[in-house]
């Protein structure tokens, strides 16, 4: 393995990273910056396709609405499995998701399993998410006491 896959592999983690830390700090402005602008994003539940977006103006709308239904994001990221080819890249990851939201005078915590399946691509002197497609595979909520 050459030291510049060893780079790339590190800068595509830290990508999905800095993706899971704007997400969670509901900084979705910056984090817009993270996807070219024709992005694809997909979330499927189960065999539903929940949400298909296209374009970061359109994705940002969306994740702003979102934000605006969550009190707390928590995200930890695991496994990030790439394969690359020049200026593009394909992606596996897999990551914990919780969020809290207010139901009926309760805070509702979510427990969220997700497997992303990326797309990348190395614009302008850096590496962005081209489509990101997530399959949330296992979902448990449940009050909390906070």
């Amino acid at each position: 393995m050459t030291l510049d896959i060893l780079n790339t592999k590190e800068e595509l983690r830290n990508l999905i990273d800095a993706y899971a830390y704007l997400g969670d700090a509901k900084n979705i402005a910056e984090q817009m910056k993270l996807f070219t602008p024709d992005a694809i994003y997909k979330v499927y539940i189960g065999d539903l396709l929940a949400a298909d977006v296209s374009g970061t103006k359109s994705l940002e709308k969306e994740f702003n609405k979102h934000a605006s239904e969550v009190k707390t994001y928590f995200t930890m990221n695991g496994q990030h499995t790439v394969s690359i080819d020049g200026d593009t890249a394909l992606g596996v990851s897999f990551s914990q998701l919780k969020m809290i939201r207010e139901s009926g005078g309760k805070n509702i915590i979510t427990d969220y399993s997700v497997k992303y399946d990326d797309k990348y691509i190395y614009q302008n002197g850096k590496w962005l998410i081209k489509q990101r497609f997530g399959y949330f595979l296992i979902i448990d909520a449940r009050p909390i006491n906070n």
